[in-house]
């Protein structure tokens, strides 16, 4: 189970363990927290009083501190489980819809045309459109691309970096991705 860890100002920072979390708690760098109570940890007994120390950990916690990531300047990393859940497992040339596994990376204008490795120019294919395609375009292929390619928000990106996302976290997240983004149909 991750933690979302957000800037003060409300801005997806990363993803955090628990024990993350915890050691923000403990250095008193928590600002705010929403969702749900994640887990509690018991810790020592004070000497004076007897009392236990006890920190709860909220899913989403926003942290104090300058933000690490401008949201401006963000490229989020290109990796085929990402590429694939941005294109929801759909081939871009036959509309299928497959199994991470078989699937591929596929180049709009391939590496042997100057092509280059950027969210703008791939897109999902099924194993036998990438082959049928080989090292043409679209056009030179006849294989018209059923969708477009686009570059996933900050707020897409963190939801395509975690496969075990909480509901309220998604919840979270959603809220703030752009209504043209794929991940809302």
């Amino acid at each position: 189970m991750k933690v979302l860890k957000l800037s003060a100002q409300g801005l997806p920072q990363s993803w955090i363990t628990l024990e993350q979390a915890v050691i923000h708690y403990a250095a008193n760098e928590v600002r705010w927290e929403s969702g749900a109570e994640v887990a509690v940890f018991h810790g020592g007994h004070n000497a004076r009083t007897g009392q236990q120390s006890i920190i709860r950990v909220n899913s989403i916690i926003g942290t104090r501190g300058v933000p690490n990531i401008n949201p401006f300047n963000l490229r989020p990393g290109l990796t085929n489980g990402k590429l694939f859940i941005r294109d929801r497992n759909v081939c871009a040339y036959c509309g299928g819809h497959f199994h991470e596994t078989d699937l591929t990376r596929e180049h709009i204008i391939p590496f042997a045309q100057k092509g280059i490795d950027t969210w703008m120019n791939v897109v999902t294919a099924c194993r036998p459109c990438n082959h049928r395609k080989s090292s043409r375009t679209p056009e030179q292929a006849n294989m018209p691309l059923l969708y477009t390619p686009y570059v996933p928000s900050l707020w897409e990106d963190f939801i395509l970096r975690n496969r075990r996302i909480l509901a309220d976290q998604m919840e979270f997240l959603m809220a703030h991705v752009p209504r043209s983004s794929r991940l809302l149909v």
